[in-house]
């Protein structure tokens, strides 16, 4: 059993550490701060080939495996969880349907801008009353002719209203079930949203859309008929990997940060680290953040050996996300009043983590998953 990454994952990391540090680090409390959807950081990460890691070279992708994304997220994530999850949805929910359910000729049209990054797609699954419950989808699709015609509505949608979005895949019912589309950009009928105001991810664009009788080619539907609903949930096995990578990378820069503080910080004669509340507090934190990378990169070991990796992917999601705004709690903790100001990172971990035991399936419906791999016969 080898639990250490190869050589070239390590380097991939100090690659992708160097630049986050360099590129992104600098200036995300401004982004935070104001609300910035930073398009010349995406475009330095597509020009360093992050949106293409998981695709083939036939497409403009760099053959990668999934642990490499995984790495890259964590890295990003350690700086800026807005950017990090900008690139999980660009690769996981944007470009991931189309590789995976999409036609020649749907790829050809789209797939390489987005394996570049010079576009990117959105997922639009959610709806104000079929989160967790998505097979309660309401938004509906009929055929006229050669043109679907889609009206509902979807709500929390990453990557939706930038100015590079190209494509929105969405669900929709029909009379064979629930199927997905494919949506450019500026069709008649799509309306995006004003921008949520969010607790975090400040630096990340979220909408919700609109869709009044938006007119589709027939050809734009995405996979078969009444296939969407399983097909967008075994992408959403691959997010839970990513949220997880992302949730690594949150909790390991608390840990980090924290650390470092500890042994800086002077109070009754010498550091705080000496004394055993805040050391505990940091051992403690250190092995969460150990067994949440090691069931990340077991989960994606798993999918890159083509091996079934829902149950090691609800799991990794489960405990990272937990792990990670439980760390920001302990970082601001260590803190104390310079951990809840926003001049410090630490606060803008700690507004960012709690999404992340909801997104890709809230930490209910994980236990879910789990407990349905273990035989129960739960709803």
């Amino acid at each position: 059993m080898n639990f250490n990454l190869s050589d070239e994952h390590e380097a991939f990391r100090l690659v992708v550490r160097d630049f986050a540090e360099k590129e992104i680090a600098p200036h995300a409390a401004m982004w935070d701060e104001k609300g910035i959807f930073p398009l010349d950081a995406v475009a330095k990460m597509a020009e360093l080939g992050l949106f293409g890691l998981v695709f083939p070279g036939e497409w403009g992708g760099s053959d990668g495996d999934f642990i490499s994304l995984c790495i890259a997220i964590e890295e990003l994530g350690r700086v800026d969880q807005s950017i990090g999850i900008t690139l999980s949805a660009g690769v996981g929910l944007g470009a991931n349907p189309l590789f995976r359910f999409g036609t020649p000729d749907q790829k050809q049209r789209w797939l390489p801008d987005l394996v570049a990054g010079k576009t990117l797609g959105a997922f639009g699954l959610t709806e104000a009353d079929a989160g967790s419950d998505a097979g309660a989808t309401r938004t509906t699709a009929r055929l006229s002719g050669n043109k679907w015609i889609i009206n509902g509505s979807k709500s929390f949608i990453t990557n939706s209203g930038t100015p590079i979005t190209s494509i929105i895949t969405v669900t929709a019912r029909t009379e064979d079930g629930i199927s997905s589309f494919i949506i450019e950009s500026g069709t008649k009928g799509l309306t995006v949203e004003p921008a949520y105001r969010k607790l975090g991810w400040h630096a990340s664009d979220t909408h919700g859309l609109s869709l009044v009788d938006v007119e589709i080619p027939k050809e734009n539907m995405l996979g078969d008929i009444g296939t969407g609903f399983q097909n967008f949930m075994a992408i959403l096995d691959d997010g839970r990997i990513a949220i997880s990578a992302l949730a690594v990378g949150c909790a390991r820069a608390c840990l980090e940060l924290s650390t470092q503080y500890a042994k800086e910080r002077q109070a009754f004669g010498g550091p705080i680290g000496r004394n055993q509340g805040v050391a505990f507090a940091l051992s403690d934190l250190a092995v969460a953040v150990e067994n949440a990378s090691n069931l990340t990169y077991k989960a994606a070991w798993l999918k890159d050996a083509g091996l079934p990796c829902s149950q090691a992917a609800s799991m990794a999601k489960l405990y990272s996300t937990e792990t990670a705004v439980s760390a920001t709690r302990v970082a601001t903790q260590i803190f104390g009043g310079s951990g809840f100001i926003e001049d410090n990172p630490i606060a803008r971990f700690y507004r960012d983590a709690k999404i992340l035991e909801v997104g890709e399936g809230t930490s209910e419906i994980q236990k879910i998953v789990i407990a349905r791999g273990l035989g129960l016969p739960v709803r």
